[in-house]
């Protein structure tokens, strides 16, 4: 059996990349696969096209793997990436559409205690409009602020908000219908 070494940090593997390692390669695409998929899919609902963005978006990582300097993780890096290609490909194949309605101040929302799996929730987020979607995973998942998913996306922070908040509206309502109908069974 031919054992191959693996490199530990993530920085050692791509010192490896960089000096032409096609194994290092594989092990990092290896290693986060996985869960760049999961970013993609946030934003995208077809798993199929899912899995292209995520492989464009290795690509590209790849491709500019000499810019990143080890300032911050590499996974944080590499999600950026396919958060962008994944906005991409949504601007290339659908139009994005965003109600721009200007509110000088979005009221928080309750929450809705329901138990749920990751699946049933991801669901529901498939169903939001493409606007709302794109603008929620950005804020609730991807932790971006409203300036700057408002640069992102081309839009303006008052949109972003507006939009954010009717995501979480429309969600909200999903859940309780749910709700109600769990406990009439």
């Amino acid at each position: 059996m031919k054992i191959i070494r693996l490199y530990a940090s993530d920085e050692a593997v791509v010192k490896k990349i960089l000096q032409g390692d096609a194994r290092a390669e594989k092990q990092l695409y290896d290693r986060y696969a996985a869960k760049m998929l999961g970013v993609c899919r946030m934003y995208i609902k077809d798993l199929h096209y899912a899995e292209d963005v995520m492989i464009r978006g290795f690509m590209r990582a790849l491709d500019n793997l000499g810019k990143f300097r080890f300032e911050g993780s590499f996974e944080g890096w590499l999600r950026k990436i396919m958060v962008r290609e994944s906005i991409d490909f949504l601007r290339e194949r659908t139009q994005i559409y965003f109600e721009d309605i200007e509110t000088a101040e979005v009221p928080p929302v309750t929450t809705v205690e329901v138990d749920m799996d990751v699946e049933l929730l991801q669901l529901l987020i498939d169903k939001l409009p493409e606007g709302y979607r794109t603008v929620l995973v950005m804020f609730a998942v991807e932790g971006y602020n409203h300036k700057e998913i408002a640069k992102m996306l081309g839009i303006s922070e008052s949109t972003s908000k507006s939009q954010l908040f009717k995501a979480r509206k429309q969600l909200q309502e999903q859940l309780s219908l749910l709700k109600r109908l769990e406990n009439e069974r």
